[in-house]
C-alpha cells in the first residue's frame, strides 16, 4: 500500500546562518486526524500544524513515533518555519488489522524538544466495501430490559460552536463526524447502531423556547425532521425529557399553560405516535428539573393536583395513564422528598455527580453507592441510570471517564442490582444509559473516534440474549454514505479564510510606539467581519455576533453580547509586564461582573490563573491579573462615569499592578509574580463569545503593551482624544 508524506506548505529553501541564535517559540498547534475514525487497510491522514511565534526562523526536526501495529513513510522531516508562520504537515498512516494506541509527535530544535503532541488513535476492524441502495436493515438483538439511552439534541446544522469542546477533545469526534443532526439518514445510522447493541429507545432531550401561549421549541429537528421522518422510524422507541431548567423561559406559567397548551402539544405530536415509548399503555414523560415545576406552580400541592389531571387527560385520548419520573443527580434529600411529595412515579439521574477526579474503580464505586442509598432512603422506586463519564463543556469540575472495559463491569454491577428490584415496578424491567452524544459534556457512548463502537459492544455483551459473535458494525464510509458534517466543513472553510485575513499586517500609526503589541481601532467598513491589528503584527480579530458604532475615534464596538474573537497568542499574554488601555462609553449603570477584555480561561479551567481582563465589578472599573482564581482584582472607588467617553488603562510592571481612569492614577495592587501564558484567544467586548457577563454599552481604541506606561504616557494617551463634556 501507498506510504506518503504531504507536506502542505512551503519547505522555505532559506537555511539558518550557522551558529546563529534562535529566538524562536515554537508549539505544536494541532494534531488531528482527518477522518472522524479510521478503519483498518484503509489510509487515514493525520494533519499537524506547527507555529513560530518568535521573531526569528527556526529550524526543526519534526518526528512522528507510531505505536505497534501502524505505519506511514518519512516520518523524520526536517523543515524551516518563519518568523511568525505555520507549517502544516500531513503523514497518511495505515493499518492492517484493528489496532489503538497513541501517535506521539516531537519536534526538536537544535537537539533539543522544544514542542510535543499526542494523538489517539484507532484503527477499527477491516471489512470489505459495499454500495449499496441505502444503509442495510437494523438487525436488533434482544434484550431481557429496556434500555434507553439519553440523547442530547443540540447538533444541528448552524449551531458550529457547540463542537468547540470536541474541537478541544477529538477524540470524542463521532463517527459521523461534526454532523448535522436534522438529517434523516444521521437518524437510520443512530438507530441501527442503538439497537444492534440492545439500546431500544432514546430520551430526548425536549427544550420550550418561551413560556405561554402556543409551543415554540428549540433542537426539536432531531425528532421532527430526523426521527420520524427516517426509514427506520418504527425500528426505535423514543420517549423525551422535559427540559425546564431554564427558568422562566422552558417551564409553564401556570396550570392553564400545562394542561391546555403543553400537554396536549406532547400527546398530539408524540404520547400518540405508534414510536413513542408506552409501558402498560402509559407514556413516560421524564421531567429534568422538577423542583423548578414546584415554583412555576406555585408549591407542592398544585404540582400534585396538575399531576392528577394529566393522568386523567392522558387516560382521556386512551391511555391507561400517564408515568411522571424526575430527575435529581445525587442524594439531594430535600429535592428526593420533594419528588415523592408532588406525587412522580419514579426518580431517576440523567447524570451521576462523582466529585473529586475519580479513578474508573471510584467512579464505579460511587455511582453504585448513589443507587442503594437512594433505594434505602425509600423517598421514590428508582430507574438505574449509568454514567461513562463527565467534564463539562469547559472542563469544569470533576473530570473523569469510564472507558469500555470498565463500563461493562459497571454495566453487569447495574443488572445484577436490577434484579433485585421489586417485580410490580419500572426500575425492574429498565435501564438508563448517560448518555448517547453529550460530546461538549463528555458523557458519550454512541461511535466515535477513541473508542470507536466500544461502550455499545459492552451493551451488547451485557444484555443481548439472541447476538452472534462476531459481529460487523458499519461505519457510513464502509458503504459510500456521507459525510454529514458539509455544514461544519463549509464553516470550517469559512473560518479558515477569515484566520488568513485578520494575520493582514496594518499599520495604523505613524510612529510605531515602544512595547505595542496589539491595537484594536474597529475602524474597518461597518459590515468587515474582522477587526485588524493596527500595530503591525496581524493579531486581528473575528466578529462574533456584534457590529460597530461610531466610536470617539471612527468606529467602535457597540457591545450587547457580542464579542471579537482574537486567536490566542504567546506574544497576547506578555509575562513580565504589560499595559492594557481602551475606551469605553455607557449609559447602563451599575453593572456587575461584565467584562469588556479578556483572556482568562482555557485548559487551565474555566476561571483560571492565567492571562488578564477588564471591565466593571457593581459599576466600578476593574483591572484583574489573577495568581489564583479570581485573585488580584483592581477596583477604582467610584462608578465609571455614564454618558462620556472614558479612558481606561491597567499597568503591570512585574511587582505593581495600577489603574487609571482618564489619565489619573486610581489604585495600586502588589503582585510580584511574572504573568502565565495563556492559551486562551482574547476576547474584546464581551467575558467570553456569546457570555451573559458581557458589558453593556460602546468599546474602542483597545491597545496592547509589552511595557508598563509610565503615568505621564497614560495621561498622554488620555489627552491625545479627551473631548470636553
Amino acid at each position: 500500500m501507498a506510504k506518503k508524506l504531504i507536506l502542505l506548505t512551503c519547505l522555505f529553501a532559506l537555511a539558518m546562518a550557522a551558529g546563529a541564535e534562535q529566538e524562536s517559540a515554537i508549539r505544536v498547534r494541532s494534531i488531528q486526524q482527518e477522518k472522524p475514525v479510521s478503519r483498518a487497510r484503509r489510509l487515514s491522514p493525520v494533519v499537524a500544524v506547527i507555529e513560530n511565534s518568535g521573531n526569528t526562523p527556526a529550524k526543526v526536526k519534526i518526528k512522528l513515533v507510531l505505536p505497534p501495529g501502524m505505519e506511514a513513510d518519512e516520518t523524520n522531516v526536517t523543515t524551516l518555519i518563519k518568523a511568525g508562520k505555520k507549517t502544516k504537515l500531513t503523514w497518511a498512516i495505515e493499518a492492517d488489522e484493528a489496532v489503538a494506541g497513541e501517535v506521539q509527535l516531537q519536534v526538536k530544535a537544535a537537539d533539543t524538544t522544544v514542542a510535543s503532541a499526542s494523538l489517539p488513535l484507532q484503527f477499527l476492524q477491516p471489512v470489505k466495501t459495499k454500495k449499496p441502495s441505502y444503509i442495510p436493515e437494523p438487525a436488533p438483538v434482544q434484550t431481557p430490559l429496556l434500555i434507553g439511552a439519553h440523547n442530547c439534541p443540540l447538533w444541528e446544522a448552524d449551531k458550529f460552536s457547540f463542537w468547540d469542546q470536541v474541537l478541544n477533545h477529538p477524540e470524542r469526534t463521532p463517527v459521523l463526524g461534526f454532523y448535522a443532526q436534522e438529517n434523516p439518514e444521521v437518524a437510520d445510522w443512530e438507530t441501527k447502531w442503538a439497537v444492534e447493541h440492545g439500546i431500544s429507545f432514546f430520551i430526548y432531550c425536549w427544550y420550550r423556547d418561551g413560556q405561554g401561549g402556543a409551543i415554540k421549541t428549540r433542537y426539536g429537528s432531531a425528532i421532527h425532521d430526523a426521527l420520524l421522518k427516517s426509514k427506520f422510524a418504527d425500528k426505535m422507541k423514543f420517549t423525551i425529557m422535559w427540559e425546564n431548567g431554564n427558568k422562566g423561559h422552558s417551564g409553564v406559567t401556570d396550570e392553564n399553560d400545562l394542561l391546555t397548551n403543553l400537554l396536549p402539544y406532547w400527546i398530539e405530536n408524540y404520547f400518540k405516535h405508534a414510536s413513542y415509548l408506552k409501558v402498560d399503555n402509559k407514556p413516560l414523560l421524564f421531567i429534568y428539573r422538577p423542583d423548578i415545576l414546584i415554583a412555576d406552580l406555585g408549591g407542592i400541592e398544585n404540582v400534585k393536583t396538575a399531576f392528577g389531571k394529566m393522568r386523567q387527560a392522558c387516560r382521556n385520548a386512551g391511555f391507561d395513564g400517564l408515568y411522571l419520573l424526575g430527575q435529581n443527580s445525587g442524594l439531594n434529600l430535600k429535592g428526593l422528598e420533594e419528588m415523592k411529595q408532588i406525587g412522580l412515579d419514579y426518580a431517576f439521574a440523567y447524570h451521576w455527580q462523582v466529585p473529586d477526579n475519580p479513578q474508573p474503580e471510584q467512579a464505579i464505586r460511587a455511582q453504585m453507592e448513589y443507587i442503594g442509598k437512594r433505594r434505602s432512603l425509600g423517598f421514590l422506586p428508582e430507574v438505574v441510570t449509568v454514567s461513562q463519564g463527565w467534564s463539562g463543556w469547559r472542563d469544569e469540575g470533576s473530570i473523569w471517564k469510564i472507558p469500555p472495559s470498565d463500563y461493562e463491569n459497571l454495566l453487569r454491577q447495574a443488572k445484577d442490582f436490577i434484579a433485585t428490584m421489586p417485580a410490580n415496578e419500572l426500575g425492574s424491567k429498565m435501564l438508563l444509559l448517560d448518555n448517547w452524544n453529550e460530546w461538549g459534556e463528555g458523557h458519550y457512548i454512541a461511535p466515535h473516534r477513541e473508542f470507536g463502537f466500544g461502550y455499545l459492544d459492552a451493551v451488547r455483551r451485557v444484555f443481548a440474549t439472541n447476538a452472534t459473535e462476531p459481529h460487523v458494525d458499519l461505519i457510513p464510509e464502509d458503504i459510500g454514505f456521507g459525510p454529514y458534517d458539509t455544514a461544519f466543513r463549509t464553516h470550517a472553510q469559512r473560518e479558515a479564510a477569515l484566520d488568513k485575513l485578520v494575520g493582514k499586517k496594518i499599520s495604523k500609526g505613524r510612529t510605531p510606539e515602544a512595547g505595542l503589541v496589539a491595537w484594536w481601532s474597529f475602524d474597518e467598513d461597518m459590515n468587515s467581519p474582522v477587526a485588524f491589528d493596527g500595530s503591525g503584527h496581524g493579531l486581528g480579530g473575528k466578529l462574533r455576533d456584534i457590529e460597530r458604532a461610531p466610536g470617539i475615534d471612527g468606529n467602535a464596538l457597540d457591545c450587547r453580547g457580542g464579542a471579537v474573537e482574537v486567536a490566542d497568542n504567546r506574544a497576547l499574554t506578555p509575562m513580565n509586564a504589560l499595559t492594557l488601555e481602551c475606551w469605553v462609553k455607557t449609559d447602563v449603570a451599575d453593572q456587575k461582573d461584565t467584562w469588556f477584555v479578556n483572556s482568562i480561561g482555557g485548559s487551565y479551567g474555566y476561571s483560571s490563573s492565567t492571562g488578564f481582563r477588564f471591565g466593571l465589578v457593581g459599576g466600578k472599573p476593574c483591572f484583574e491579573i489573577p495568581v489564583t482564581k479570581f485573585s488580584h482584582h483592581l477596583l477604582d472607588h467610584a462608578d465609571l462615569p455614564l454618558g462620556r467617553w472614558v479612558h481606561l488603562a491597567g499597568t503591570f510592571d512585574g511587582k505593581i499592578m495600577r489603574l487609571y481612569v482618564d489619565g489619573e492614577e486610581r489604585g495600586t495592587l502588589e503582585r510580584p509574580f511574572p504573568l502565565k501564558p495563556s492559551d486562551y484567544y482574547l476576547c474584546l467586548g464581551n467575558y467570553n463569545v456569546k457570555h451573559d457577563a458581557h458589558f453593556t454599552g460602546l468599546l474602542d481604541e483597545v491597545k496592547l503593551f509589552d511595557r508598563a506606561l509610565s503615568p505621564e504616557e497614560v495621561r498622554a494617551h488620555y489627552q491625545s482624544l479627551s473631548k470636553p463634556d
